[in-house]
This record gives C-alpha cells, sequence and structure tokens, in this order.
C-alpha cells in the first residue's frame, strides 16, 4: 500500500481495478461518483429502465390483452417518479419502443430545463399512445 493511502482508499482503488471490469465500468463509477444525489438516482432510473427493455419477453402472442394497472398521479411528482409510475402502469409496453422518447423528454427535463408537469404530461400521453398501439397490435382483428 502506498504510504499516502488508507487502507479504504487503497480497496477501493483494487476495487476499481478488477480484471472483471472494463474500461467503461471503471469511467462509469467515476462519473456516478461525482454527481449530486438526486442526477444519481435519475442515472440509476435510467439504467434500471434500460435494463429492463432487455428482460426476456413470453413467447408468441398473448391471448389476453393486458390492462393497464392505474396509478393516481401524485400532485408533486417527479419526472423520474413519473417513468417508476407509468412503467409500473404499462408493464406490457416493450421498452425498446419507449426508450428513445423517453430518454428524450428526461434529457430536456434534466439538460434543457423543461418543466417536470410539462414532461410528465408528454410521458403520461407517449405511454398511452403506445399502449393503444399495443391493443391494436394484439387484438383479434389485428
Amino acid at each position: 500500500m502506498h504510504p499516502s493511502r488508507t487502507a479504504s482508499e487503497a480497496e477501493s482503488s483494487s476495487v476499481l481495478s478488477r480484471p472483471t471490469e472494463s474500461a467503461d465500468e471503471r469511467r462509469l463509477i467515476k462519473r456516478f461518483r461525482k454527481l449530486s444525489a438526486g442526477d444519481r438516482q435519475t442515472l440509476l432510473t435510467l439504467a434500471d429502465f434500460l435494463a429492463q427493455r432487455d428482460a426476456p419477453e413470453s413467447l408468441g402472442t398473448p391471448e389476453i390483452i393486458e390492462e393497464p394497472r392505474l396509478m393516481p398521479r401524485p400532485e408533486k411528482e417527479t419526472v423520474v417518479g413519473a417513468i417508476k409510475r407509468l412503467s409500473q402502469t404499462y408493464a406490457m409496453l416493450e421498452r425498446d419502443a419507449l426508450l428513445n422518447e423517453t430518454s428524450a423528454l428526461m434529457s430536456a427535463h434534466v439538460l434543457q430545463g423543461r418543466g417536470a408537469p410539462e414532461v410528465i404530461d408528454e410521458l403520461e400521453a407517449l405511454f398511452a399512445h403506445h399502449y393503444s398501439e399495443y391493443r391494436r397490435k394484439h387484438s383479434p382483428e389485428g
């Protein structure tokens, strides 16, 4: 151990340089640690959303069209909270189909400063539109 390092710094350094971790993983950890608590939560929510899109789908077309589990919109909901709520409400939707538009709306809020209520309204419309497409695609009439 280097004389100016503490034991926890040495341990942390060795954890970061494990051969099983890629350079991208180390870069992500480094950047994550520099974020505020709110930005960390935003990043984790987006990561969860992205991970869900790769979840194995059931084979074949569902015999029954799933209905959304409607949840009331909290009075002072965050954009992150809205994405979580809408993902639970519309759990039957394919995440890939929503990814680009959801990410663009999240970016508009975080990076461009668009108001949360306006972005949440658009998210609700986006999920509802995709649900309409889901119903059309899975209805017996096709």
